[in-house]
């Protein structure tokens, strides 16, 4: 049994036990974007410690939620998701979606990582569905997020190439609007700046 635990005979109270400490879930968000050095952690988490975050890592790995993994390009320890803590994207998932209404104000005084996107629009568009393969970016500050659709459903990821021909500029919340269906892909553009296509939006975000 964990140092900290309900002590009761319930999933959700022992999914707690292992995920619910604070900065734990945040972590999970950093690593389903993908494998993770120590130093983007502590990037992508402003605000933790770097003695939290060890403590998070070590708690997590104990518990079979994180493993380490090599990082072959910069020769270091990188952090990943196991098989079993991967399985976490579908509680995630649903907690974004149930923030909607909490997003509405905007970031106001909050930070915002542009790379959060790629788990949020992940969720908002799940079920979305195109017989007209298309991909668009999505550019918050210095970043982009690309977004692809296609029959068999949505990918979502960093752009680390070359942008899509389609690009919506603008901030989070407009991006988070588009993507939950808060703002229409005419109200997103008169939000932000359009680079290509309308139409292209339109297939990717647009609301039968």
């Amino acid at each position: 049994m964990p140092k900290r635990s309900y002590g009761q005979y319930c999933g959700l109270a022992r999914a707690l036990d292992v995920i619910g400490a604070r900065w734990s879930l945040l972590i999970v968000r950093e690593l389903l974007v993908g494998p993770a050095r120590y130093s983007e952690l502590l990037a992508g988490l402003p605000g933790i410690s770097t003695n939290l975050l060890i403590d998070r890592l070590r708690e997590l790995e104990e518990a079979g939620v994180v493993q380490r993994t090599l990082d072959t390009d910069r020769n270091s320890v990188a952090y990943m998701l196991t098989p079993w803590g991967s399985e976490l994207r579908t509680a995630v998932g649903a907690l974004v979606n149930w923030s909607t209404p909490l997003m509405i104000s905007g970031p106001q005084e909050d930070s915002f990582r542009t790379h959060w996107l790629v788990v949020a629009l992940d969720s908002l568009l799940r079920d979305r569905r195109s017989d007209e393969p298309t991909t668009v970016g999505l550019a918050v500050d210095d970043a982009i997020v690309t977004v692809s659709v296609d029959r068999t459903g949505v990918r979502v990821e960093l752009c680390r190439g070359e942008a899509p021909a389609t690009v919506l500029r603008g901030d989070p919340a407009v991006v988070l609007g588009l993507a939950s269906g808060m703002l229409t892909v005419e109200q997103a553009i008169a939000g932000g700046q359009l680079l290509g296509q309308e139409k292209d939006l339109a297939v990717a975000f647009g609301r039968s």
